[in-house]
């Protein structure tokens, strides 16, 4: 399928007008790869959109995230959230977030064009050969992402701004809607399996690569040692704290055992209690921090599996067990 409700091209091909013949031309946004280079083209389609990781990961990454393509929160929610959107090139990294950082890759500009899109994206075209269903999968996918990212004005005025330019200058919004309108009726079949997923969280991404992509990690984000130990400051001192409360709680109580003396009955009562008690309350903080996590831990599986398989249902036509 082609995402235009008409046969025209949302940007042109910025080619001069005296190149007409189609070997002449260039794929939109690429000067230097001839539009008839098909080889070329798969190439191009590959490194800008195809992402093997997660396309590996992608029957496991409803363990991660929402199973849901919707879950992309626009670009002016992005900004309410306080996230910074950052450009990307690495289609590995389009949607997936990190604190207060969002990764989103560009549009590229041959995915705009109708023209390319029916000389090789289209059913009816034999040009890039066994790869264009993958291809078109992916790119269909991508498309779709912005559907989400797009869908006031305003988020248009914030992806056309000089330091993103996720969108070409060019497109206004009228013609920006009549493009989204073509991208509301793509389904979740029609696309790679990592498009039926919106945002991804880099840290959990982090966690399951050893298991799932047999690598250290997905994306290394810290380049400094500093870096890497700073962000375990905060854990091992709260750990140390817990601990040396126990043990000074202990030794206190290890102590006033000691005074006997009748003088020091008051103030031997006092110590012996407020030793337990700082005992017991610092027990008391870490399990409470522990079932915390674990609820927190308990809850989200518990709304993924239920989506999971909410989503089988309205597939299969079956209700969940």
């Amino acid at each position: 399928m082609l995402p235009f409700s008409k046969p025209n091209q949302l940007v042109h091909n910025p080619e001069p007008k005296g190149t007409t013949q189609p070997e002449q031309a260039t794929v939109p946004g690429q000067p230097l790869l001839a539009l008839h280079d098909s080889a070329g083209v798969d190439k191009l389609l590959a490194s800008e959109l195809y992402a093997h990781d997660l396309e590996t990961m992608a029957p496991r990454l409803w363990i991660m995230t929402t199973f849901s393509s919707a879950n992309i929160n626009s670009l002016h929610r992005q900004r309410v959230k306080g996230r910074e959107i950052l450009i990307t090139e690495d289609p590995r990294l389009h949607l997936v977030w990190h604190h207060n950082r969002i990764f989103i890759k560009p549009i590229p500009r041959c995915l705009l064009s109708h023209e390319f899109w029916q000389k090789y994206l289209d059913k009816s075209s034999d040009r890039l050969g066994d790869s264009r269903e993958r291809l078109q999968r992916v790119a269909l996918g991508f498309l779709r992402t912005y559907r989400y990212l797009i869908q006031h004005e305003s988020d248009l005025k914030i992806a056309q701004q000089d330091n993103l330019c996720l969108i070409p200058q060019d497109v206004d919004w009228p013609s920006f809607c009549r493009f989204a309108s073509g991208l509301a009726n793509i389904e979740d079949a029609e696309v790679s399996g990592r498009y039926c997923y919106g945002e991804l969280r880099l840290t959990r991404l982090n966690i399951y690569a050893p298991v799932l992509l047999r690598k250290f990690h997905y994306e290394q984000i810290h380049g400094q040692y500093s870096d890497f130990f700073g962000r375990l400051f905060g854990p091992v001192l709260f750990i140390f704290a817990i601990v040396s409360i126990i043990l000074n709680s202990m030794q206190v109580e290890l102590v006033v055992e000691q005074l006997t003396a009748a003088q020091w009955r008051s103030f031997w009562m006092v110590s012996r209690w407020f030793s337990i008690l700082s005992l017991g309350g610092a027990a008391m903080i870490a399990a409470w921090l522990a079932l915390l996590w674990l609820w927190v831990f308990l809850d989200e599986w518990v709304y993924t599996v239920r989506r999971k398989r909410g989503k089988r249902w309205r597939y299969h036509g079956q209700p969940p067990c």
